[in-house]
């Protein structure tokens, strides 16, 4: 029976450095290269750091928004995209029969000012 082949612990060694380089020096870098969103935004010209302050709540009460519909979404026994798209075509039915209504009103309105006699106003939106 030939002798068994030594281990060769030092090539395990530098793979095991390497691989720790990699793995834990990598993100490391990425992370302290990246720069944080407060020197993200001291970059920014004067115009643009005041339009993001007057927007910033707009933009944190849609994402709260957003958020409390993807956990009504959640709640729901089918996949969130499918409960995404009915909540969608609701929204939207409602739209287009408020439409319908406004213009139903609006023909309304025409019918009886020609039956009162009244002449529309030219260029008039009614």
């Amino acid at each position: 029976m030939p002798p068994k082949p030594r281990t060769n612990w030092a090539m395990y060694g530098k793979m095991l450095a390497a691989g720790a380089v990699c793995c834990i020096g990598g993100p490391a870098l990425v992370i302290w290269v990246s720069p944080t969103e407060e020197e993200l935004f001291q970059k920014y010209n004067p115009e643009l750091q005041k339009r993001s302050l007057e927007n910033r709540l707009q933009k944190q009460e849609d994402f709260d928004h957003f958020a409390m519909k993807l956990r009504e979404y959640s709640k729901s026994d089918k996949p969130i995209w499918v409960a995404a798209e009915l909540d969608e075509r609701k929204t939207r039915d409602g739209k287009i029969a408020e439409q319908a209504k406004l213009i139903e009103e609006m023909r309304k309105r025409k019918e009886e000012m020609r039956n009162d006699g009244v002449k529309p106003v030219p260029g008039g939106s009614l």
